[in-house]
This record gives C-alpha cells, structure tokens and sequence, in this order.
C-alpha cells in the first residue's frame, strides 16, 4: 500500500464494492505506471475484474493522453 496515492495508480481495498467481486486476497494497488506485454499463454488463471473507469483514468495519466 506504500505505493498508493499517485495519479497513476488505484487503490483497491478488498473490502470495497470494487475490490470484493475483483477476487484479491488484501487490499492492493493497482500500478498503471508499470506497464508489460505478457503473453496470453503465459496467464494462469482470471482472479477477478476491476472497473475499468478508474483504470482507464490512469492509464491516460502515465500516457499523457
């Protein structure tokens, strides 16, 4: 959580309407600022869906969109 509180990153409390259908185990942060390419294959399993408003709004902010 020490990550939190940038433009670019959400914080997601488990307990949230966000975070209980997402599936994670503790509160998280989501780093929009930390982009990769993973292969499909390469994902194990779907934990969970976030909405993807919050995500898109920092996405924009690392992009300077």
């Amino acid at each position: 959580m020490f990550r939190a509180d940038h433009p670019s990153r959400i914080t997601v409390r488990r307990l949230s309407p966000e975070g209980g259908p997402s599936g994670l185990l503790g509160d998280s942060v989501v780093m929009a600022d930390n982009l990769a390419t993973v292969l499909e294959p390469a994902l194990g399993r779907v934990i969970g869906v976030l909405p993807m408003s919050a995500v898109d709004t920092a996405l924009r902010h690392t992009l300077n969109l």
